[in-house]
């Protein structure tokens, strides 16, 4: 995105405009973060009984813990996200041997079937070669 947006904002009570290379409904949500930090540090005492500069201090340094935490979630969740992709390859790839296996066992139970189908023949031809016998001797 090459074309600058600038836009008004409210943070902490104050106008402000500002430049961004991002939406203004962006450059809005940011402020609204912001102002969400602010209304959660007025809201501790604590907050209330510093000066400026330690008030400014702190806020930065609780943007700075939300940054890094999120981006802490961001690379569990694409640790995950790999670890899952790389075990969904390996269902894969155990999925096609069992479907090799499954193809070459039903081969032998083909000729297996074939195999008995002539052992039955064989049978019949040998018990009738054998009642002839019977008959013939008897």
């Amino acid at each position: 995105m090459n074309n600058r947006t600038e836009t008004d904002v409210i943070i902490n009570g104050k106008q402000y405009s500002i430049i961004g290379y991002e939406s203004e409904e962006y450059l809005q949500r940011v402020a609204s973060y912001i102002n969400s930090k602010y209304a959660e540090m007025r809201s501790q005492k604590w907050y209330k009984d510093m000066n400026p500069d330690m008030r400014a201090v702190v806020m930065q340094i609780n943007l700075a813990d939300d940054y890094f935490k999120l981006k802490q979630q961001l690379t569990d969740l694409t640790d995950e996200t790999e670890d899952r992709d790389n075990e969904i390859y390996k269902l894969k790839h155990d999925l096609i041997a069992a479907q090799g296996d499954i193809q070459e066992l039903q081969r032998k139970i083909e000729k297996l079937q074939q195999a008995n189908l002539e052992e039955q023949k064989k049978s019949v031809r040998l018990e009738t070669e054998l009642n002839g016998y019977k008959k013939k001797y008897h």
